[in-house]
């Protein structure tokens, strides 16, 4: 009895810990999406690198929601390449953000 309580238990939380990690991964892309936004609005950015940005992040997004289909889900390795692609998207943002050019 003991045991089937705690495997329900460990189940619900690697359940719940799935949905955390998947809700992390959305709300980078929005946050990476509104600097990208805020960028082009504010003139740091070009209207080609703000384009190009945008597209990178929308490709990313075809491929996490391809992903999460494919295999019910997203696994551990799925997470950190899509958290890798994402690291490369916002260190290229914040390169293109402060290299100099304006609109």
């Amino acid at each position: 009895m003991m045991k089937s309580i705690f495997l329900a238990g460990a189940l619900a939380l690697a359940v719940g810990m799935t949905g955390a990690l998947g809700q992390r991964i959305e709300n980078r892309e929005d946050r990476q999406k509104a600097r990208t936004r805020q960028g082009g609005k504010s003139g740091e950015l070009t209207d080609k690198e703000a384009a190009r940005l945008l597209a990178r992040q929308r490709n990313l997004d075809q491929k996490v929601k391809q992903d999460r289909v494919d295999g019910g889900g997203l696994s551990a390795v799925e997470r950190a390449r899509i958290e890798a692609r994402q690291d490369n998207i916002s260190r290229d943002l914040a390169k293109q953000k402060h290299d100099g050019q304006k609109k």
